[in-house]
């Protein structure tokens, strides 16, 4: 199996200043469980409905009014991507 058969397509991201009340609605409305966080076109962490349940609302002192997505986000995530065939194709000519 590869990659690209189970990922989800069209994703988008919110900044690092988005609160976490519109983090919680975005992923009911879209029925997702995490969402990407970019900054200057770089994926720089994700929040996951876990990141906000134990990174926020299980601490000491949370205050959902207040929270922003770099306050319980996990840093460091990784990803891939499939580059267009026509990207690879002008970079790099298919051998004959």
């Amino acid at each position: 199996m590869r990659v690209k058969d189970v990922m989800h397509k069209g994703v988008d991201w919110v900044s690092p200043d988005t609160p976490v009340t519109e983090i919680a609605k975005l992923m009911q409305g879209h029925d997702i469980g995490c969402i990407p966080i970019g900054e200057n076109d770089r994926l720089i962490g994700m929040v996951t409905d876990r990141d906000i349940v134990c990174k926020g609302l299980a601490s000491k002192d949370f205050n959902a009014a207040r929270a922003m997505a770099r306050d319980v986000m996990t840093e460091g995530i990784h990803c891939c991507w499939r580059p267009s065939l026509s990207s690879v194709q002008s970079s790099h000519p298919p051998a004959r």
